[in-house]
C-alpha cells in the first residue's frame, strides 16, 4: 500500500541488516540501500565464505524483548542492496530451528537458522498513521494465497503475526511504497521463506 516513502536507509557489514553489539564493541561499516527494480531479484553471494566469529569472537544480536542471541557466521552481500533484492545461501549450514529478525530503521529482514544467517531481503513496513509492531511474534499460521478484504490486495505467502492482521507476505518492494503494518518483501524470497517456516518459529522485530 502506497504511504510515505521510506529513505537513507542504512544496511550493517555482513548480514546486511544486523545491529551487531560485540563483545569487543567492534563497528561493522554501514551500507546504503539504493532504489532498483520493483521486481524481487536474488543476487549472488559476494564469495562462497561466509563471514564466520570464533568462539572467542562471539556476536550478540539484539532481539525485540531486549535480549540478545549469540551469532556464528553471516551472508557476504554486495556493498549495495536495491530495492526488491534479497540474497539467500544456506550451503554448509547446519540444521537448527528457523527464525527471522526483521529491522525497521535499516528496512531488513534477516533469517537464521539456528546462530546462522541464511537470507537477508530489503522489506517494505508500516507508514507512520499504522506502523509495524516492535517485539517477538511466533508465526501464528500460514497462508498461501491471501486477499485482503480490507484493502482489497492479494498477500501471498502470507506469514500470520498478530491476531489483529499483521504478517509478512509478499509485494512489490520498491521505493516510495509502505504498508498498514505488515512486512512486505519480494515475492520471490517469501516463497522461499514460506516453504521453511512453520507455526511457532520466532519473528523479532526491532528499530
Amino acid at each position: 500500500m502506497r504511504g510515505r516513502p521510506k529513505l537513507g536507509i542504512w544496511i550493517s557489514l555482513g548480514a546486511a541488516s544486523l545491529l551487531l553489539v560485540t563483545l569487543a564493541a567492534k563497528a561493522f561499516v554501514p551500507r546504503h540501500v539504493q532504489q532498483a527494480s520493483p521486481a524481487g531479484r536474488m543476487i549472488p553471494a559476494v564469495s562462497t565464505e561466509r563471514i564466520r566469529f570464533s568462539d572467542g569472537d562471539q556476536q550478540q544480536l539484539r532481539i525485540g524483548d531486549g535480549s540478545t542471541r549469540v551469532i556464528r557466521s553471516l551472508l557476504r552481500v554486495p556493498d549495495h542492496m536495491q530495492f526488491g533484492e534479497f540474497a539467500w545461501n544456506d550451503h554448509g549450514v547446519p540444521p537448527g530451528r528457523i527464525w527471522l529478525r526483521i529491522d525497521l530503521s535499516r528496512q531488513i529482514l534477516s533469517v537464521f537458522r539456528g546462530e546462522d544467517e541464511i537470507a537477508t531481503s530489503v522489506i517494505l513496513y508500516g507508514q507512520d498513521e499504522t506502523p509495524t509492531p516492535i517485539g517477538n511474534f511466533p508465526i501464528r499460521g500460514l497462508e498461501k494465497n491471501h486477499r485482503s478484504n480490507t484493502y482489497d490486495a492479494m498477500m501471498p505467502y502470507t506469514l500470520w503475526l498478530t491476531s489483529d492482521g499483521i504478517a509478512i507476505h509478499g509485494s512489490n518492494v520498491r521505493q516510495g511504497l509502505a504498508t498498514h503494518g505488515c512486512i512486505g518483501v519480494p515475492q520471490d524470497f517469501a516463497q522461499r521463506l514460506f516453504g521453511i517456516v512453520k507455526r511457532g518459529d520466532l519473528v523479532t522485530v526491532v528499530r
